[in-house]
């Protein structure tokens, strides 16, 4: 199963106000393991860059003045997204941002049935609690002692891994479950588990004969001396 995990800088909040995408950085995981596959991209937003939003992640108006324009990549970056689901922390943000600049070069939207929001999984799993990325990151004992400033592949980098231990665990990489399927749709993701086959503990009629078979060639066996003394 292809996932990717994405995230997007930006130089606002509102891209239906003039605000524009900055970066966009992506993971590649199969069956939730890491392939070493990523795509990153900065982007010139042709506009100014709000002191807000360069407090944020970094990115001054001066250093995006020679990226490319989105135009420029979306093919590349289409290729790498296929068609596979696209994990996100608040996912509609990203989303919403993706689409209006795809929208702006005369593409096709990214259907929200491919969306997984993984605050919305982070709600269901821990109701009350803090869903930001670095409070969730504390919570899972995942590093994050190197991110200073946002930073879209690297926060994308954390995410998958959080990704993993918010649907599971680690130990899905390592086949210690028997699945973890994630079925979206546009209210969110939902989460279900494939159980366990029950293990059998007690011996069977071939295992308790070769047993006793054992036992019979046993010379003067510790437990049954006893026994001789009484006699």
């Amino acid at each position: 199963m292809r996932e990717i995990i994405f995230d997007t800088e930006t130089t606002g909040l509102d891209p239906l106000n003039g605000d524009r995408l900055v970066e966009i950085g992506c993971i590649e995981l199969i069956n939730r393991v890491p392939t070493g596959r990523t795509y990153h991209a900065y982007y010139n937003p042709q506009r100014s860059m709000p002191a807000e939003a360069e407090r944020v992640h970094g990115l001054s108006a001066k250093f995006l003045s020679d990226k490319p324009l989105f135009h420029d990549g979306v093919d590349a970056m289409l290729e790498f997204l296929g068609d596979c689901a696209l994990v996100a922390h608040n996912a509609r943000f990203d989303f919403g941002f993706l689409n209006a600049e795809l929208r702006r070069c005369n593409r096709a939207e990214i259907d929200l049935n491919r969306m997984v929001d993984t605050v919305a999984i982070a709600r269901s799993l821990h109701p009350g609690a803090k869903h930001s990325l670095d409070a969730l990151c504390s919570r899972y004992g995942i590093d994050r002692s190197h991110r200073v400033k946002h930073g879209a592949l690297l926060d994308a980098e954390l995410l998958a891994q959080l990704y993993v231990e918010l649907t599971g665990g680690r130990q899905i990489g390592l086949t210690l479950v028997e699945s973890v399927t994630m079925e979206t749709a546009e209210t969110g993701p939902i989460v279900s588990r494939i159980a366990r086959p029950v293990r059998v503990f007690t011996p069977s009629a071939e295992e308790i004969a070769r047993h006793q078979a054992f036992i019979a060639t046993l010379t003067d066996p510790l437990w049954l001396s006893g026994q001789t003394d009484a006699a």
